[in-house]
């Protein structure tokens, strides 16, 4: 990237940790024993671990890093429903009462997510302004459009001729608004949870990876970089950053990298013009963009998958720029302050999934729409833990599935990003 693109103050670091930096690395010895060890300390295991502590159980944090060191602190902020197919798709594949569940739970996240932030306290920027979902082609205007038949008064179609009041672009062929979709600060929504997961009781350790899981009776000892503790239940919640230390979760996700860009302030007006309504903003490309205004509306967040391998924050910022110009010309002057990324976790099926195997617990697999959904269902595996009733989900009869020769490493990735990038282009016409 030349120098022109970015600011002086340029930090390849995401734009959310100016307000709210990673925690320095404490001093804290792992215990010898715990109820319940956790194995990640994102908005998955800190859900779990606050579900669990509040229910009188001792609880244990394990981070490789610092805490909230992935995605939960990386993010765009955008909370959907968390769901990528759509019902019938769902239903052809596991029939029609597993979809309507599965749904049901994306719009019960969503809604869950709100009242939480409210119910607790958490000072986040949690915002509800509606999603508009752009269609880069008109064949995706029309299956937007088809999909909104039975959601009256939730989503509504906006035409291309009247896009400009959504986006001040003619990029797009019309689109979807969804009312109930949201937008928070991820990295205060993380360090709200992991103030009051403390606050409940939980021991996080930070600085200590989980290396290996040995059972023996009914507990398992987990052995770490700083020594072993004995856990009566364990729970994975790595997600984007799932290792080696319980293989079959490692063979069903697949870790992408996610990019954004952080513009520098703009002049005022800019920002009513370019994105008046405030709502967080989507496309219907295989290869999406996602954005939206910060917070304080002085900049753009813009984010998406821009190299078919992983690239630099330099590279990838120098690219996502690009794109953000072609999409508002308006914007060639403007320079970015901020370049970033993080791992999502993919699943074959493009559904989260949570439930149990060989003794272990897990969630994970939210397919880049996890906000809501992490912190779901982290607190249903944190009451699944506990034995309480309310901890089934519309997940629990989906299939963890992957696919054969698949161990974790995704040496298709370079070649699918390639080909969706191609299919979106014809689709657009380019």
């Amino acid at each position: 990237m030349s120098n022109t693109g970015v600011t002086d103050t340029f930090r390849p670091a995401p734009y959310w940790w100016d307000r709210t930096p990673p925690e320095p690395a404490a001093a804290v010895d792992v215990p010898g024993r715990a109820d319940v060890v956790v194995v990640g300390s994102g908005y998955t295991g800190l859900s779990a671990a606050l579900q669990l502590a509040r229910g009188g159980r001792e609880v244990v944090v394990l981070e490789a890093e610092t805490a909230g060191w992935g995605c939960s602190s990386r993010n765009g902020g955008q909370i959907s429903t968390s769901i990528k197919p759509e019902e019938d798709d769902l239903a052809r594949r596991h029939g029609a009462d597993v979809a309507r569940e599965v749904v049901a739970e994306g719009r019960a996240a969503l809604a869950w997510i709100g009242d939480f932030v409210r119910e607790e306290g958490i000072d986040c920027d949690f915002r509800v302004p509606g999603r508009f979902h752009a269609a880069h082609s008109r064949a995706a205007y029309e299956r937007l459009t088809r999909s909104i038949d039975d959601r009256a008064g939730e989503a509504w179609a906006v035409p291309r001729a009247d896009q400009h009041r959504e986006i001040g672009t003619d990029a797009y062929c019309g689109g979807v608004v969804y009312a109930s979709h949201a937008s928070v600060d991820p990295a205060r929504l993380h360090r709200g949870l992991l103030d009051r997961a403390r606050a409940a009781g939980v021991i996080l350790v930070t600085g200590c990876r989980a290396s290996r899981l040995v059972r023996a009776g009914s507990g398992t000892t987990v052995t770490t970089s700083r020594g072993d503790i004995e856990a009566g239940t364990v729970i994975v919640a790595t997600n984007g950053y799932t290792d080696g230390l319980v293989p079959w979760l490692r063979r069903r996700v697949i870790p992408i990298g996610s990019y954004m860009i952080a513009t520098e302030p703009l002049a005022p007006g800019v920002l009513d013009c370019l994105l008046p309504t405030d709502r967080v903003i989507s496309d219907t490309r295989d290869v999406i963009y996602y954005y939206r205004p910060s917070p304080d509306r002085t900049r753009i967040l813009f984010g998406g998958r821009v190299t078919t391998g992983e690239a630099s924050p330099l590279r990838a910022g120098a690219l996502l720029r690009r794109d953000l110009v072609r999409l508002f010309p308006e914007l060639s002057g403007v320079r970015i302050s901020h370049s970033w990324m993080g791992f999502v976790a993919y699943t074959f099926d493009r559904l989260a999934h949570v439930g149990e195997h060989d003794g272990v617990h897990y969630a994970m697999g939210y397919c880049g729409s996890g906000v809501s959904m992490a912190c779901y269902l982290g607190r249903r595996l944190g009451q699944r833990v506990l034995g309480r009733p309310e901890s089934r989900t519309g997940f629990d009869r989906v299939p963890f599935s992957t696919r054969p020769l698949y161990t974790g490493r995704p040496w298709f990735l370079p070649a699918a990003v390639a080909w969706y990038r191609w299919r979106d282009r014809i689709a657009a016409g380019r």
